[in-house]
């Protein structure tokens, strides 16, 4: 994976000044190089800007970005950020039509690909990517975001010319755009996040580009196409065509991640999802007489402060051993203590350029820094349980009849630390109806689906385009902030286009969550793990660590300069911090209770005294 950027205006000429602008793009990698640390490059020409810092995966010798292609007298180029997993075929078909290749990275073969097919070329790529190209012959630049926002990328129009990067930060480094914060910014942060509005970079000027989308800009304006979306159609597979057909896409998806010139492992959490994966890992490295590095995560002392919930119902130490034992994998159990994680606080904001899931966030990027020790590629189970339908918003009678939004019913948990003109001014209520409305209107409709079906469609819709790109999000930039590339095989578009269609009462047979996914387990992994009840990322209990947290909110409501008491009633956080935290009702998600609303404070604070942030 990598980090991109750069700048295209079809009106202005940046070799005039050059320095200036090579300058600029130089910038623009330097603050992303945690993205891309092996290499770094820029491509500038006289409408067309380019910026990239390089992880090394395929082609480790000759991937060198910005990559070029001249035919004539004509350059195209192109910046890329993502990992192709059709390759082989792609580039056999360009073959056959003619065209050669210098080297063996994906890279080329998207650029190619698009010389060779048009804009459209995308619809024949199966792979988490966002990139964009440089065409010389329209004076176009193009950009593109995989079909399920595995990859980032933002970008920011203004007098002519866009100015695009993988993360925000990267668009800081352009003069022209400063971070700014107005009623919409602010109602996301308080009032949605740490989740964000699909197509919003939460700064006031800054959008986020669409998952399966790709925008084009050139002197006739810009345009916005949709290449892939959902669609709703009556699933005709019986039950064990429905199993059969499932397996074979996971399975294909999986062993189509593997791909890579350097070693593999897998997050193994003991849950159904990642031990499926390590799993097929395990075996097919095992053909090759080579043993699969496994990774999990807990916090210190948890084993003494664990306590079960509706929500966490049981620790996964005993899970991972029984996976560990069955596969013969080269395992590291990974724990973080109170001071990791409080450490790293501040280096989640650092990674998303926003407020974050606290201290799920925080430590998986302390996580993700141990494991890049020992690999550059990491398979994980992400997006399972919004695809098969795992979470408790789709089996509870309340979360399934909610008007709003199932993994935050309550609003009230949200305002209890602010002001009551602060409140009223947002309007949060109404932010969060209108921003639901919209997005359960898109729901992708079918008109033979029973009134409950078309809920579940509903419910599974907000799941993929809300929470599964919270946690993308955070996958991305946790395991990119230390030159981690996170792979996510259930994120595949095909078995998402499968699965999105497949009956509820088939993907919960004999009312067992996820009964469809475990089926497509039967033989790979151990009965005890493979029927084992959810139970999600590990948090930390140790009561220290909260008591750690009011103390920082202590030091920030005792600074006068502190930026985030403008917005907090001190009265409120004093009450708040000397009651005791109900750690089993979460106001975000599933983890996201008293403590993370402690530490949300805190990286809101540290956000805006970074970018001096204006609010406006």
């Amino acid at each position: 994976m990598c980090g991109i950027a750069g700048f295209f205006n079809p009106k202005k000429d940046y070799q005039e000044q050059k320095a200036y602008y090579m300058k600029i793009l130089e910038d623009m990698y330097t603050v992303q190089r945690h993205r891309g640390p092996d290499d770094c490059g820029t491509f500038l020409s006289s409408n067309v800007g380019l910026s990239h810092a390089r992880l090394s995966i395929i082609d480790l010798e000759k991937g060198h970005q910005p990559m070029t292609r001249t035919v004539g007298n004509q350059t195209w180029a192109i910046v890329y950020n993502g990992e192709l997993y059709n390759t082989h075929e792609l580039r056999n078909d360009l073959l056959a039509k003619g065209w050669s290749f210098e080297t063996t990275s994906d890279t080329e073969v998207i650029l190619v690909s698009y010389m060779e097919n048009g804009a459209e070329f995308v619809k024949q790529l199966n792979g988490i990517f966002a990139f964009g190209i440089y065409d010389p012959i329209k004076n176009m630049l193009l950009l593109y975001r995989d079909r399920s926002g595995v990859k980032p990328l933002f970008y920011s129009v203004f007098d002519n010319e866009v100015v695009f990067s993988s993360e925000i930060k990267g668009l800081f480094s352009y003069p022209s755009i400063v971070p700014r914060l107005d009623k919409e910014g602010l109602n996301e942060v308080f009032s949605i996040g740490p989740a964000k509005t699909y197509g919003k970079g939460v700064f006031k000027g800054i959008d986020e580009m669409l998952p399966g989308h790709y925008m084009t800009f050139s002197p006739f304006g810009i345009q916005s196409y949709c290449y892939w979306k959902l669609e709703s159609h009556v699933h005709e597979d019986d039950y064990e065509t429905t199993v059969e057909k499932t397996k074979e896409l996971l399975l294909d998806s999986i062993k189509r991640q593997m791909v890579s010139h350097v070693p593999i492992c897998t997050f193994l959490s003991g849950g159904v999802d990642s031990s499926i994966v390590t799993a097929v890992c395990a075996m097919e490295l095992a053909k090759k007489g080579e043993q699969l590095n496994t990774f999990s995560f807990d916090f210190v002392g948890n084993d003494k402060f664990f306590k079960a919930s509706s929500f966490q119902p049981s620790q996964d130490r005993p899970y991972v051993d029984i996976m560990v034992k069955h596969l013969n994998t080269n395992h590291r159990y990974l724990e973080c203590s109170i001071q990791d994680q409080t450490n790293c606080l501040k280096s989640s904001v650092d990674a998303r350029d926003l407020p974050a899931m606290a201290d799920i966030d925080s430590s998986i990027l302390y996580f993700c820094s141990k494991v890049k020790q020992y690999n550059k590629v990491a398979l994980t189970g992400e997006c399972a349980d919004e695809i098969f339908g795992g979470y408790p918003w789709f089996h509870k009678k309340e979360c399934f009849e909610a008007n709003t939004f199932p993994w935050t019913m309550d609003l009230e948990a949200r305002k209890v630390l602010l002001k009551d003109d602060f409140i009223e001014y947002l309007d949060m209520d109404d932010y969060v109806a209108k921003t639901y409305a919209k997005s359960v209107s898109e729901t992708p409709r079918l008109a033979e689906d029973t009134p409950e079906e078309a809920r579940r469609r509903e419910i599974s819709y907000l799941n993929q385009k809300w929470f599964m790109q919270t946690l993308l999000d955070r996958m991305d930039r946790t395991s990119m902030y230390s030159g981690l590339e996170a792979r996510v095989p259930f994120a595949d578009h095909r078995l998402i286009e499968y699965v999105w269609n497949v009956p509820w009462d088939m993907k919960t047979r004999n009312d067992v969550v996820k009964s469809l996914l475990r089926e497509c387990g039967v033989g790979l992994i151990p009965d005890e793990v493979l029927f084992r009840r959810k139970s999600p990322y590990p948090k930390i209990y140790d009561k220290q660590y909260e008591t750690l947290l009011a103390s920082m909110v202590v030091e920030i409501m005792e600074d006068s300069t502190s930026p985030v008491m403008q917005f907090l009633d001190r009265k409120k956080v004093e009450t708040f911090i000397t009651s005791p935290s109900d750690y089993g009702k979460p106001w975000y998600g599933q983890l996201m209770a008293g403590p993370q609303m402690l530490a949300y404070v805190v990286q809101i604070n540290d956000w805006i005294k970074k970018w001096d942030i204006k609010i406006i």
